[in-house]
């Protein structure tokens, strides 16, 4: 394998660290590449750059992706507004990207070889792998999960190899694995593993409720076609406005969740998870959407919304059926705009006001106070409604009293 290339998907972390020697030792020469998915500050970016040469890689890349992100996931997303298990927004979801970035990368320098530092017990490998088979001919190595045939306590050995090789290795590394991008921050290892109650330490973009400001928070998010364009007016590129509204959202502790997941592979995995822009655009998204769908669009896209969720969340994100699904929400948002006002006074969110032509209102007609029908009609409504129920209690009666 001498002088073969391979492009390693780097954070910095612990795990990637270890796979650049690793992959070194094997005859590779290692180039590593960071997509930066947002997020990231220029103080950790140059910190990953300079890790990498530490580490003895023979060049490094970073990509910016926050755009493509923000196109590929977080607009499908919003206007989903599904969530894994009803409760997590995957923000693992930049792991796509990711990929499909080093492999841009593996066809530009010449070679099929790309390694990442997924280990042999989380969702991240399935991403990986599956995401690398659905776009083309690659080799896949994964040094974590070929370590894990002879060590049981794989990151104690990662971090004794590091330090052998006279690589320090960061303090935080070894307590908590962190991963944080434009959609929020996802937290675990240490006591969260082990279902403790989470330090302080885990606070990160969320504001502990001990500092939240005490006037309310009033912010107008605009959607154009389902699409979210401006905060308070001001139109703003997507990933401008998930910082700005992290920022915002998060300084009343907005966002913050812990969370126990059935995961792909058949484990239980308990995170903290925070995500203040998420959670403002797809409460604002719901509170515009509800007003203007009929109850049949409505019906049918918490349907559609359940598979979509599936797909991202279990690595099959370049599966046909997910373009499929996205086709459909396209023609879904064709009149989902207009001006939605949220308000917090802390910890959760409320859309409050709806600015938008296409609610489906009309004069004279108010739920349970004016309507253009008599009651008679209404009352020859109910009867034809629930006749097969009328019947089937008066032939096969279940109820009695």
């Amino acid at each position: 394998m001498t002088g073969e290339k391979v492009v390693l998907a780097f954070s910095g972390g612990l795990d990637t660290s270890f796979c650049v020697p690793w992959l070194k030792e094997k005859g590779y020469e290692v180039i590593t590449l960071f997509v930066d998915t947002g997020g990231t500050s220029d103080q950790e970016r140059a910190y990953i750059e300079k890790r990498s040469k530490d580490v003895g890689a023979a060049d490094h890349i970073t990509v910016d992706a926050a755009q493509d992100l923000w196109d590929e996931f977080v607009v499908p997303l919003v206007q989903f507004g599904g969530a894994y298990q009803d409760q997590y927004p995957m923000l693992c979801s930049d792991r796509y990207v990711i990929v499909r970035k080093s492999l841009e990368h593996c066809r530009a320098i010449g070679t099929k070889n790309f390694a990442h530092g997924c280990t042999g017990m989380g969702n991240d490998q399935v991403r990986f792998d599956q995401t690398v088979r659905s776009l083309g001919d690659f080799n896949i190595l994964s040094p974590i999960r070929d370590i894990q045939h002879e060590h049981k306590q794989v990151r104690a050995f990662e971090q004794s190899y590091l330090k052998e090789r006279g690589i320090e290795v960061r303090t935080s590394t070894s307590k908590y694995s962190i991963n944080e991008n434009v959609l929020g921050v996802t937290i675990s290892g240490s006591e969260i593993d082990r279902y403790d109650a989470p330090d302080d330490d885990t606070w990160k973009m969320c504001a502990h409720p001990s500092t939240w400001p005490r006037e309310r928070l009033r912010v107008r998010i605009g959607f154009d076609k389902g699409v979210p364009v401006s905060v308070d007016g001001e139109k703003m590129s997507g990933p401008k406005m998930l910082a700005r509204l992290n920022k915002t959202f998060g300084g009343y502790g907005v966002g913050r969740h812990i969370y126990s997941s059935d995961t792909t592979i058949g484990l239980k995995a308990r995170i903290v998870f925070e995500c203040p822009g998420i959670e403002a655009l797809m409460h604002a998204h719901r509170g515009l959407e509800e007003a203007i769908h009929t109850s049949w669009q409505a019906n049918f896209k918490r349907q559609a919304a359940d598979w979509w969720v599936q797909l991202v969340y279990k690595g099959f994100f370049y599966e046909p059926l997910k373009s499929d699904l996205e086709a459909a929400l396209a023609s879904s948002q064709r009149f989902v705009t207009g001006e939605v006002t949220l308000e917090t006074h802390g910890g959760s969110l409320c859309a409050v006001k709806v600015d938008s032509k296409h609610v489906l209102e009309r004069p004279g007609a108010s739920y349970a106070q004016s309507a253009d029908w008599t009651v008679t009609e209404a009352v020859g409504f109910i009867k034809l409604f629930g006749q097969s129920s009328t019947i089937s209690a008066l032939i096969n009666p279940i109820h009695k009293l």
